[in-house]
């Protein structure tokens, strides 16, 4: 009986085979997506976030050939990709093969353009890996210079100014640079298994588990805590892992997006991708951001094809995931290796998959969701016509009456002249409404939502020196020592960065709004900002102008010395101002 079970249980063992955390899963979620799966039925997934997916590579020819044509269709003009590599070589072509991976970045170049692009780069060969990259920004005193050279870096060999003009919202570009270590430091696997290690991050929130097969984009997520066995044995039965918000964890990037969040003037966001070797994680699909993926292991074939038709260009919202029915011919297919880098911009369709012989680990920087000037006008028009309404009698007229009886889209065949005069008053009305618009007041809100989606700054040693957060007060022989912040008039002062603050005049008052004490985790915190006096405004004005020049507070444009003093010690206790020197010597 007893050695009758123990067989009976050997090959119920064998039948199972190996239980591992996605079967565990498969179970769970029930036989009804099992039953699917054999159907080869599929069913749409919801787009992903800011930097769900990993966006397209750039496709490069050879130095001197003939630039490459996309294919036609209602699109092929906004984003044919361009192409380039290395002076007498040959135009890499990839495998074929379904590759299906979402969240990919956009990239744009001129109309029908594909560029072709030298290896290495500005900061390829200076030593010290990105950290060390890092390092030497850091000594530049002007953080718009260092934005930009951060993002020179970013896309080098291609020089800023053509990336804006051909690309940029335009096609898409890749970079070939034959450098494997030109991301070393940034994140890799061992600071992803580090992460896991932390017991910090959960699925979910932190974490996606994801596979793309047969037509089908499953998420495997289960509930509760990432721990690295569960993890690592997902991974081992062929499932991509999505680290979200990377920035939360790794100090490093961290301090890459909080460079570049000032280049764009828009939130700059990512996630990391590990995907096992011949495997794909994500579905194609579309994005609703500019993306800019970095190959940081490993290689990955990529698929990139245009904007289906004109609704598709540079969308608002990211698309459902697709199926290969409804694609077509790419306009861009590569194998990205470590160092490569692949833009692509939003509303470009992209799908991602491992070579058998390869894992592949990238980063996808993300930027621009939702700031287009349509997005302003959502903010603008609203207000406008408030204005309107309050200074114009004319808006406050009454509708004609009986304008129901030949209006509406059952009159609209209708030859009338009431009709005529109706749509006229509403153009010229419309017309009218611009002279009210407060567009800087517009601005100024767009530029508070940008301020509480921003990462805080990440400060140089020196500038901890200088800052509050580096102010020697501590406990000491049974009391605080060092305590008192001793800003005179001859105190040198300047701002810590230009782009950390942001007046905005609101009903309640004047307020600035500023970043360093934001969370790295996406507005894990209410916006900070400061109500202050109106009388401040012109003396912030005065510091944002005289960046990065220190200015002493005795220059301040405020009533009195004491007014000076006070506005100095409050922004620098906030982070704000730093100190051309030490303000205790210790």
């Amino acid at each position: 009986m007893a050695a009758g079970g123990a067989e009976e249980q050997q090959q119920q063992q064998r039948r199972l085979g190996r239980l591992s955390a996605l079967s565990v899963y498969r179970r769970a979620a029930g036989a009804e997506r099992l039953e699917r799966r054999r159907r080869g039925t599929t069913e749409k997934k919801p787009p992903g976030g800011p930097a769900a997916s990993p966006g397209a590579p750039r496709v490069q020819a050879p130095l001197g050939s003939p630039e490459a044509k996309p294919p036609g269709g209602p699109a092929a003009s906004p984003g044919a990709p361009r192409v380039q590599a290395p002076p007498g070589s040959t135009e890499e072509k990839p495998p074929g093969g379904p590759a299906a991976n979402r969240g990919a970045p956009r990239v744009q170049a001129p109309p029908g353009s594909i560029e072709e692009r030298p290896l290495g780069g500005p900061a390829a060969s200076s030593g010290g890996g990105v950290p060390g990259l890092l390092r030497r920004l850091g000594r530049l005193e002007d953080s718009r210079r260092r934005a930009a050279e951060l993002f020179r870096w970013l896309v080098a060999p291609v020089a800023p100014g053509e990336f804006a003009g051909r690309h940029w919202e335009r096609a898409p570009l890749l970079v070939r640079r034959g450098d494997p270590g030109y991301y070393t430091g940034l994140f890799s696997t061992a600071d992803f298994d580090a992460i896991l290690r932390s017991g910090e991050v959960q699925f979910g929130t932190h974490l996606d588990v994801t596979s793309y097969a047969e037509g089908v984009r499953e998420t495997h997520n289960p509930v509760g805590r990432a721990l690295p066995a569960v993890v690592w044995d997902f991974y081992q039965n062929g499932c991509s892992l999505r680290l979200l918000n990377p920035q939360a964890f790794s100090a490093t990037v961290w301090h890459l997006l909080s460079i570049l969040q000032e280049y764009f003037g828009s939130m700059v966001g990512a996630n990391t991708y590990l995907t096992p070797p011949g495997t794909q994680g994500f579905a194609p699909h579309y994005d609703d951001i500019e993306a800019f993926v970095l190959q940081l292991e490993g290689k990955k074939h990529w698929r990139v094809y245009s904007p289906r038709t004109d609704t598709e260009v540079l969308p608002q919202f990211s698309s459902a995931n697709l199926t290969q029915a409804e694609l077509g011919k790419p306009v861009l297919e590569v194998v990205l290796e470590a160092g490569d880098l692949l833009y692509f911009p939003r509303g470009f369709i992209h799908q991602g998959d491992c070579l058998p012989d390869a894992h592949s680990l990238h980063i996808t920087v993300s930027s621009y969701q939702r700031n287009s000037w349509g997005d302003l006008l959502e903010k603008l028009l609203p207000a406008a016509l408030q204005m309107a309404l309050e200074e114009d009698v004319e808006y406050r007229q009454g509708l004609p009456m009986g304008y129901l009886g030949y209006m509406g889209v059952a009159n609209s065949d209708a030859v009338d002249t009431r009709r005529t005069a109706f749509v006229e008053k509403l153009q010229r009305l419309m017309k009218k409404l611009v002279d009210y618009a407060p567009i800087d007041a517009a601005v100024d809100q767009r530029g508070k939502s940008f301020l509480h989606d921003c990462l805080p700054p990440v400060l140089t040693q020196s500038e901890k020196q200088l800052s509050v957060y580096g102010f020697p007060a501590r406990w000491q022989d049974g009391s605080p020592l060092n305590v008192d912040i001793l800003i005179t008039k001859d105190t040198e002062v300047r701002l810590l960065r230009h782009g950390i603050i942001r007046l905005c005049n609101e009903e309640a008052g004047v307020m600035l709004y500023y970043t360093t004490e934001n969370s790295r985790v996406y507005h894990k915190e209410d916006p900070k900002y400061l109500e202050i006096d109106p009388e401040y405004t012109d003396s912030i004005e005065f510091l944002l102008s005289s960046y990065p020049n220190h200015v002493t507070v005795d220059t301040l444009p405020c009533g009195t010395l004491e007014d000076k003093i006070s506005l100095a010690t409050l922004l620098f206790e906030k982070g704000i101002l730093t100190t051309k020197k030490p303000l205790v010597q210790v």
